[in-house]
């Protein structure tokens, strides 16, 4: 029998429908996917709050939140940090973009961002980071795994022609 953190993470594909998901933002309100039918969404998950690499992509994310409304996008980033330090997180770091938790990575995993990862050269169980656009219909438009912390948010503008 094989241990599921043994197996490679699913890989979301453009056209397939994204995972539906309902999840506590850092006021502890939900917030459903399918309530943004009609916009499209980015979804970003991240490691953990408070830390270098995704405060660089959180504060990215929010210069670049006016912007992106502007072309239809809103976005909403998914990490495994209980509310509380979501809180935090926003507070200490003026963040104005939507931040839920998915304490028992379910969400997580469906979007195949939790598995094996490679950290530091070693081979680790963990969030995998990674960016999904999804379309007006609920679709995934694009998906990239494994982005990097630093610099992503200017390349996905690139790629989404906003540049």
């Amino acid at each position: 029998m094989t241990d599921s953190t043994d197996t490679a993470p699913v890989r979301l594909t453009p056209g397939e429908p994204a995972p539906e998901f309902t999840l506590s933002d850092a006021d502890g309100s939900p917030v459903s996917l399918s309530s943004y039918r009609g916009r499209r969404v980015i979804v970003y998950c991240y490691p953990a709050a408070l830390t270098p690499g995704c405060t660089t992509q959180a504060v990215d994310f929010t210069a670049s939140a006016g912007d992106l409304a502007e072309a239809g996008l809103d976005i909403i980033g998914i990490s495994p940090d209980p509310v509380e330090k979501l809180q935090r997180f926003r507070e200490k770091e003026d963040i104005r973009i939507t931040l839920v938790s998915d304490p028992d990575k379910q969400v997580l995993t469906s979007y195949g961002a939790f598995g094996p990862k490679k950290l530091y050269g070693k081979q680790v169980v963990g969030v995998i980071r990674s960016t999904f656009v999804i379309d007006a219909e609920g679709r995934i438009e694009k998906a990239a795994y494994n982005v990097k912390a630093t610099g992503h948010v200017a390349k996905l503008r690139r790629d989404l022609g906003l540049d």
